[in-house]
């Protein structure tokens, strides 16, 4: 039934003027605050960087996000397997 729903959304960002952004085919919000957003979508995990971040919508069962704040950066971890079993590597590459 996961896979089903899996191949119903698809993923997509948009963003607006670097003030939001809309993700379509979210799984999970990993970790979020003020300068970092961890999501995983069905492309793998998700990295928005920025300042004054909020999440402002989260619909895990359509797999929308909406985030607002100014957005920096937008980029996939590579390592999206291990994130589970090497989530503590992998968090303290993201801060280092």
């Amino acid at each position: 039934m996961a896979d089903e729903k899996k191949s119903v959304s698809r993923h997509a960002i948009t963003i607006d003027r670097r003030n939001s952004a809309a993700v379509t085919g979210v799984l999970d919000v990993i970790s979020f605050d003020e300068e970092t957003i961890i999501a995983e979508t069905e492309m793998g995990v998700l990295l928005i960087r920025g300042a004054n971040l909020h999440v402002n919508r989260l619909h895990l069962d359509s797999g929308e996000l909406s985030v607002d704040g100014e957005i920096v950066s937008v980029n996939y971890e590579d390592n999206a397997g291990g994130f589970g079993k090497g989530k503590a590597s992998f968090i303290s590459r993201l801060f280092k």
